[in-house]
Order: C-alpha cells, then sequence, then structure tokens
C-alpha cells in the first residue's frame, strides 16, 4: 500500500478539494494522511476515510504565522516519515515538504490551488512577492508530478517551468439527489455567497446593489472583510430589514443543503491579479450541481465553460449597477432565462463531475511509480 502525506494551511474541515481528492486515493489502495491547520475555534475533526492531524499555531496570520507553522510542519514530517510521496499544497507548505521529501528520497508533489505569487495580498506587497516566487522557482521544477484547479494556470505554470502541469478541477461529487425534483422558481430562493470574505470577491458592491435588489442575499464563510462588510450592511439597514444575512463558516454538508435552497448563486471576481484572473473556483461547480444559475465575471476559465454549457449570466463589470441588473434579471424580469439556465445546470452536472474528475487524479498518481517492467529471460 502505498502512503501519502498532504499538507494544507487551512482547516480540514472546511477545505472541500483537499477532502475529495483524499477520500479518493484513500478509497483506491492508499493509505493517506492529511496535515492542516488547528484554529482557536476550530471544530472537532469530522470523521473521514483518511488520516487527519492538525497543528496548533501560536499566531494566527502573517508573517509569524508562515514561520511558526512551517517550522512546527517540518518538525512534524521528520518526526512521522515513511511516506511514499510527499504532496505540498500550495507554496505556503512547499519547503518544509520539499526538506521532508528530500531527506526520505521520495516524490515530491506539488498541488497549486492558486497561483500564489498572484494573489491579491501578495500583489500589494512587492517585496513579498518576489519572496514568494523565488519559492515558486526553486519548488515547482523540483516536483516529481505537479498539478492544479484548470486548465488555463496549467499552462500558464508549463509556459513559465518547461514542464508538464496536470489539471485536477474543483469539481462537486455528483450525489443520488442531485437528479431530483424540478427546478425551483426564482422567488422561492435567494442569492448565495459562499466562500472567503475577502478582497476582490465583489462583495463590497454587491452590498451596496442590494437595496435595489428584488431578493435576500445569505453569505456563508469569513475572511479578511468580514467585520468590514458587516459593518457596511448595518449601515445600509440591510441587517436590520433580514436583507442580509451573514452565516459565518459552513461545513460542507450544511452548505450542500443551503446552496440547493438558493436561487442565483455568486461567483464574480476582481482582476486584481493573474490568480484571480485564471481561476476556477469550487463554488462554481457547487452551485451548477444545486441547480442554481449564477453570476460570473468574464475571465477564461468560466467563460470557457459558460460557452459550452449555459449556466450562469456574465456581468461584464463589478459596479452595484452592473450586478443589480443582473440578479433583477434572473429574479424578476426574464424567468424564462432563469428557468434556461436552471435546466442548463441539471444537464451540465451529468458531465462535470468529481465522479470523472478523480480518474484524472488517480491517473496522476499512478505514474508516480511506473508499473515494473517484466525480466526477459535469455
Amino acid at each position: 500500500m502505498r502512503r501519502l502525506l498532504f499538507a494544507v494551511t487551512t482547516d480540514l474541515n472546511y477545505d472541500q478539494r483537499m477532502q475529495r481528492i483524499c477520500a479518493t486515493l484513500a478509497g483506491h489502495g492508499y493509505r493517506v494522511r492529511l496535515v492542516g491547520r488547528q484554529w482557536p475555534a476550530s471544530l472537532p475533526l469530522s470523521a473521514q476515510p483518511y488520516e487527519q492531524h492538525r497543528l496548533r499555531c501560536r499566531f494566527s496570520k502573517g508573517k509569524l504565522f508562515y514561520l511558526e507553522f512551517n517550522l512546527r510542519l517540518l518538525l512534524y514530517l521528520l518526526r512521522h516519515g515513511g511516506w511514499d510521496a510527499y504532496c505540498a499544497i500550495d507554496l505556503d507548505t512547499a519547503l518544509p515538504v520539499w526538506l521532508a521529501a528530500r531527506l526520505a528520497r521520495r516524490p515530491l508533489v506539488y498541488d497549486a490551488h492558486e497561483l500564489f505569487t498572484e494573489v491579491p495580498e501578495v500583489v500589494a506587497r512587492p517585496a513579498v512577492q518576489r519572496l514568494w516566487r523565488a519559492v515558486e522557482r526553486f519548488v515547482v521544477p523540483r516536483a516529481r508530478l505537479a498539478y492544479t484547479v484548470g486548465p488555463a494556470l496549467a499552462r500558464l505554470f508549463e509556459q513559465r517551468y518547461g514542464r508538464p502541469f496536470g489539471t485536477v478541477r474543483n469539481i462537486s461529487r455528483l450525489q443520488p439527489s442531485d437528479g431530483a425534483g424540478a427546478p425551483l422558481p426564482a422567488d422561492a430562493g435567494y442569492i448565495l455567497y459562499q466562500g472567503a470574505l475577502n478582497a476582490g470577491r465583489g462583495l463590497e458592491a454587491l452590498l451596496e446593489a442590494m437595496p435595489r435588489v428584488a431578493g435576500r442575499l445569505v453569505l456563508c464563510g469569513e475572511g479578511d472583510l468580514s467585520e468590514p462588510l458587516r459593518r457596511r450592511a448595518a449601515e445600509l439597514g440591510l441587517l436590520q430589514s433580514g436583507q442580509v444575512e451573514f452565516r459565518g463558516f459552513v461545513l460542507p454538508a450544511e452548505l450542500r443543503a443551503v446552496t440547493r435552497g438558493a436561487a442565483v448563486g455568486i461567483s464574480v471576481l476582481d482582476n486584481l491579479g493573474l490568480s484571480y484572473y485564471y481561476s476556477l473556483a469550487n463554488k462554481f461547480f457547487d452551485y451548477l450541481h444545486a441547480g442554481v444559475p449564477q453570476l460570473i465575471s468574464p475571465f477564461p476559465e468560466y467563460l470557457a465553460l459558460n460557452d459550452e454549457h449555459q449556466v450562469a449570466e456574465v456581468v461584464p463589470e463589478l459596479t452595484p449597477a452592473a450586478l443589480a441588473a443582473a440578479l433583477n434579471r434572473l429574479l424578476r424580469d426574464e424567468p424564462a432565462r432563469y428557468r434556461q439556465l436552471a435546466g442548463n445546470c441539471r444537464r451540465a452536472r451529468q458531465e462535470l463531475n468529481w465522479q470523472r474528475e478523480e480518474v484524472v487524479l488517480l491517473n496522476l498518481y499512478a505514474a508516480l511509480w511506473p508499473a515494473p517492467q517484466p525480466v526477459l529471460q535469455p
């Protein structure tokens, strides 16, 4: 049995991509351990078909957090060895995972959930960006296997480093209940945003749009903008009226139920860097699998999928007026258009699902250890 070690800086309860990847590999004969981060408010670990471990850190953000987490991760990896491959999830775990793999003389795997050197928080600080670019230049060429979340990012990495990059998309698993029932009318649900409450997600403009929208907004997640967004919603009277609701962190099983009750999903981004521009977020597929039309930005990955499947309304610019107009078209003004998009979602999920995508993942890991060649007898 091959043994795989994965390392992330996230809370394991909410990392749906890693839950899918680790569960698939564990279900196909690998022994898998996922190591992540313990937050002060972390809930007990949910049961999974693979091993889990969380590292406690004194610092929760900034340079001291990254330094502390990397040191704690390295010590953990040195004490708990014996893995057949070590997988770093993004650059913030890459150096200790590379060193552990090097010392153990085992393959290094790099899974890029985003273009880490081009996220807004890094782009805004040139010195920090230079540091992470140096880490990327060091780590990526040394990985035996590398893959990312979408074809556009894979091509960018291939051009940058002259090496192959696989693609494993953040696609939802097709559930038996997905085919049940008819699409709900738009006025039966709410507008849903799921994900981090961070800069560049169109959230400030969305709140400003809500007084002009014929609907209610539910936000699931937390982030750097949690408090400013709550203050602004209160200033606009949206909390008092119940038109906006902040639900905080929501576990994946509960989030699927929340998503099924939505009328429209929000999956828009500001072009604050190449990581956002070339992104392909799991929320796109979560909405699609729930049969929920969504708003998207005119970025390559989303446009390519929407051109093929017609499941979303494209918002050309992230202004309150543009968001309000797009939401009102779907929620109130164009019911035939809404029904068409909802029906297209239900058809598209038969093709875009984890049951198909996991085959790509399994083939990538199988290639790490080529089958031995038969010994030819003279």
